[in-house]
Formats: C-alpha cells, sequence, structure tokens
C-alpha cells in the first residue's frame, strides 16, 4: 500500500512539473535521451549524408520540441572536423533545419562580437556554437560563466550576413 501512495504521489508530482507554464522566449522541449545509431529511421541518416557528403555518424540523441520531433545526429565530415545536424520531422518527412559546429569566438565574425561587447561588455564566451539554419541565417550561441556557475549563461546572436541581432528568446531550432 505504502508503495502504491508513494508512486501516484510521484505521479502527481512529476504532473504538477509537467505542467508549469514555461517561460515567455523559451522552448518546451522532452529532454534528450540517446538513440543507438541502428535505431535511428534510415530517412534521418540520409538527410544529414545529403547534407553534407562525407559525413560519419557517431552517435544520436532524440527529442520533442515545441512538439516537434527531432533527431540530433553527431558525427565527423572527412576533414575530420566535428559537426552536428539537427533534424525534425515534418509532414512525415525528415530535413536538416540546423547544422551546428564549435568554434573560437574570434572566428565569429566581427559583427557578431561587437554585439555581444555592447550587450554585456563583461560576458566572455567560454564556448560558441555557430548554428548555420536550413533558410542560411546563423545564431550565434555564446556560453559562459553567471554568478559562479560556469556554464550559467547563454546568449544568442542572429547574424543575417549583415547584421547581427541579440536575440530575446531563444532561438526555435
Amino acid at each position: 500500500m505504502r508503495i502504491v501512495i508513494a508512486a501516484l504521489a510521484l505521479s502527481a508530482v512529476a504532473a504538477c512539473a509537467a505542467a508549469e507554464p514555461v517561460p515567455p522566449g523559451q522552448v518546451t522541449t522532452s529532454g534528450k535521451r540517446a538513440v543507438a545509431l541502428a535505431d535511428l529511421p534510415a530517412e534521418v541518416l540520409a538527410a544529414a549524408t545529403a547534407a553534407r557528403p562525407g559525413f560519419t555518424p557517431a552517435e544520436a540523441e532524440a527529442e520533442t520540441r515545441d512538439g516537434r520531433r527531432y533527431f540530433d545526429v553527431e558525427g565527423r565530415l572527412a576533414d575530420g572536423s566535428e559537426i552536428e545536424f539537427d533534424i525534425m520531422e515534418e509532414g512525415g518527412r525528415w530535413r536538416v533545419v540546423e547544422i551546428q559546429r564549435d568554434i573560437a569566438f574570434a572566428a565569429a565574425p566581427a559583427a557578431v562580437r561587437a554585439a555581444a561587447s555592447a550587450h554585456d561588455p563583461a560576458f566572455v564566451p567560454t564556448r560558441v556554437i555557430e548554428s548555420v539554419q536550413a533558410d542560411g541565417l546563423v545564431i550565434y550561441e555564446l556560453f559562459g560563466p553567471a554568478g559562479g556557475n560556469p556554464a550559467g549563461r547563454k546568449v544568442e546572436i542572429k547574424w543575417d550576413g549583415t547584421r547581427a541581432e541579440v536575440l530575446q528568446q531563444e532561438w526555435a531550432h
């Protein structure tokens, strides 16, 4: 009986946590879970290799974001560089919506670095992800310390090739 009551209590807590509203501008996500490469739909791998011939997958994760199904497929290109594809299901088909790679902050366009500095001159990113969107826009995800937490802060900057804009809401993909 105690086990049943404890299980019901945990279910209620989980339901309440799931029902909590998501703050404005934040993406709702199921959280990522590892997926064996052998369990990926063939269409997902085909989308990644079509986007970058010579891609060799190494690992994958699945998640649901704002009600849409995604796979993140990480691996290497023929030159050995690491890359990740965010692949979304849309209308029963899988398509690459974002291609990500880590870069040095100094490799980001000067306008992106200037926008970050204007936004917060004291913020020094310790990790930068360059996320090329399917439409050609680039989102730079800057991560750095905040209040003693080394991974506690994220700033996103949209780059359209001519203008850098600090985003006020998390980018959809």
